[in-house]
């Protein structure tokens, strides 16, 4: 029992610490000089951005739960699309309306979800790094980054490309609405059949819509123009930031 809440101690540190490694690379006056960054951008737009970040894929320990809880309900969905195909399959405007299209679509909008997972699949791997390394918390940003160059390049990679994946699916804007349209007949009928759908599961996806529409609103803001400046800048900065830590 010692352990398990000497653990539990850690990975509450943890994020706390990863998302002061947010907190700080967002600051829009560390952000203002760097190559690429928008002209149009002002502090009060890179706050939305950030807040965006620490609100949906880098959440408070006090917020985990509910949200451990949704996506682990999620998850069997997530890994087998076709599980939630059935519920669309009687669905005669859907699939007038999208065709053969609409599997790729609701596995382009579950993909997108996986981003709140491979952040919280890298924190764990950064709380084993803690533990071994007999760190006790609280953790600086040196250490949560002294953490994070002890992960192979490959766990790297496959965080930032899961990430990432989030605003690929944001930047299409065709796409992302489609997928809002998708959810939203997903929610209504799987309400509609609580013997087969747990209230956890119908949460995890609702939960899912929340961070797309959240994130779908921050490009709505943006020229085209911009849309395409910012979501290149974010990918070239995660993956220089990146080869800083590496050296």
């Amino acid at each position: 029992m010692k352990e398990i809440n000497e653990n539990n101690q850690i990975r509450k540190n943890v994020i706390i610490g990863y998302r002061k490694v947010v907190d700080e690379r967002y600051q829009y006056n560390n952000l203002k000089d760097r190559k690429g960054f928008p002209d149009s951008f002002t502090e009060q737009r890179v706050e939305k951005f950030k807040s965006y970040f620490l609100e949906y894929l880098y959440p408070p320990p006090e917020k985990r739960k509910d949200l451990d809880e949704a996506f682990a309900s999620l998850d069997n969905y997530i890994k087998q699309p076709e599980k939630l195909m059935r519920v669309l399959i009687d669905s005669t405007s859907l699939i007038f309306k999208y065709g053969r299209h609409l599997p790729k679509i609701l596995r382009a909008g579950l993909k997108a979800l996986k981003s709140f997972q491979s952040a919280s699949k890298f924190e764990g791997n950064l709380v084993e790094k803690a533990i071994a390394q007999n760190q006790n918390p609280p953790y600086s940003i040196i250490q949560i980054e002294g953490f994070i160059k002890t992960l192979s390049r490959k766990e790297i990679d496959e965080f930032m490309e899961s990430s990432l994946t989030l605003f690929d699916t944001l930047h299409d804007r065709t796409l992302v609405g489609k997928i809002k349209k998708i959810m939203d007949h997903l929610i209504e009928k799987m309400k509609k059949r609580p013997k087969i759908y747990s209230p956890p599961e119908i949460k995890g996806l609702e939960i899912g819509k929340e961070i797309i529409e959240k994130g779908d609103s921050l490009f709505e803001e943006l020229s085209t123009e911009d849309q395409g400046k910012i979501f290149t800048f974010i990918i070239d900065m995660e993956r220089e930031e990146m080869d800083r830590i590496f050296g």
